[in-house]
């Protein structure tokens, strides 16, 4: 368990020796202990070219950062710095994204200006509806509700809207023992009853006789049957919401290197990540699993400086 979280942890306590990270030579603090693995700055920890812009842009959205710090994690590993490495530079490039897009699925004409954001992008990031349609007392970007990493507006050739979210991981890996369960306790019942009567009414996710302690309630995949749902919401009440869209395909960011989080057998299923969601879900064109180096593909010609920060830092 965690082998590619501790080859991912050495290489970057590499990196750091080796001056990437310019001067910030690591043994900053996080959860209050220092860490080799950890910078001093954590605005060291983005693409060079965007360290100003990505804090300005989640201070003018009011987005929350994650670990709570109130800025960028100095955590090399955190996988929403690594999501804003590989997507935020693109945001405003038209043609990249679109590029990005049509990489995964040859169906689409042009991506749509996002206007959730104080300054509209092809790409946008903790992203929440305008409206709580699950039940979790208000949409908050990046805490305490169903947020998307990223999102992505597309049309496609027949003039349709599509919402494509895209859920991150990088070096995350998952238990699945009874104590993981997120539908017991108090919280549990919470989390219940706020669900159950969504999933069973839901064209994509298959219902079931009884919820609690199923697949839908652990890790990763609790994150992604409330994904799925809010994007079923969000189209159902297009008409009340900004982001406006009559389909979704939903984007799973895993590196194949992982194979803590891709291989692992779950114990309620008996199959690995992408097989025991599959098995939860009707149409299978909507769910995607693909590897951050061969998402980036389409854009890498167009964009090589990135190209060569991402290889470096996460690819090689």
């Amino acid at each position: 368990m965690k082998r590619y979280y501790y080859e991912e942890r050495s290489k970057h306590e590499r990196l750091i020796a080796e001056k990437f990270f310019g001067a910030d030579g690591g043994n900053g603090t996080f959860k209050r202990k220092a860490y080799p693995f950890v910078l001093k700055y954590g605005e060291n920890n983005l693409f060079g070219q965007i360290r100003d812009d990505v804090v300005r842009y989640f201070e003018d959205n009011k987005m929350v950062w994650w670990g709570g710090t109130g800025g960028p994690s100095g955590h090399v590993l955190s996988s929403q710095i690594a999501c804003l490495n590989h997507l935020y530079y693109i945001r405003g490039n038209r043609d990249a994204v679109l590029a990005m897009v049509n990489g995964v699925r040859n169906i689409f004409k042009d991506v749509l200006p996002i206007g959730c954001d104080k300054e509209s992008g092809y790409i946008s990031f903790e992203v929440v509806s305008d409206n709580d349609y699950l039940g979790e007392d208000g949409p908050e970007r990046g805490a305490n509700c169903t947020s998307i990493d990223a999102l992505i507006v597309a049309l496609d050739e027949s003039g349709r809207r599509w919402l494509i979210p895209i859920e991150w991981k990088y070096t995350e890996s998952y238990t699945d023992n009874p104590s993981d369960d997120k539908s017991v306790g108090k919280k549990g019942e919470v989390r219940l009853e706020r669900y159950f009567k969504l999933i069973r009414n839901s064209e994509q996710l298959k219902p079931l006789e009884r919820y609690r302690g199923t697949v839908y309630f652990y890790e990763p995949f609790y994150q992604l049957m409330r994904q799925t749902l809010w994007a079923e919401q969000v189209i159902k009440h297009k008409e009340r919401e900004r982001i406006m869209a009559e389909d979704y395909m939903h984007i799973h960011v895993v590196p194949q290197g992982n194979g803590d989080l891709r291989e692992k057998k779950f114990r309620l299923s008996g199959e690995g990540m992408e097989q025991t969601w599959r098995n939860m879900i009707n149409d299978q064109s909507k769910y995607v699993v693909v590897d951050p180096s061969e998402l980036m593909k389409p854009v890498n010609m167009i964009v090589p400086e990135l190209t060569e920060y991402l290889r470096k830092r996460y690819w090689d």
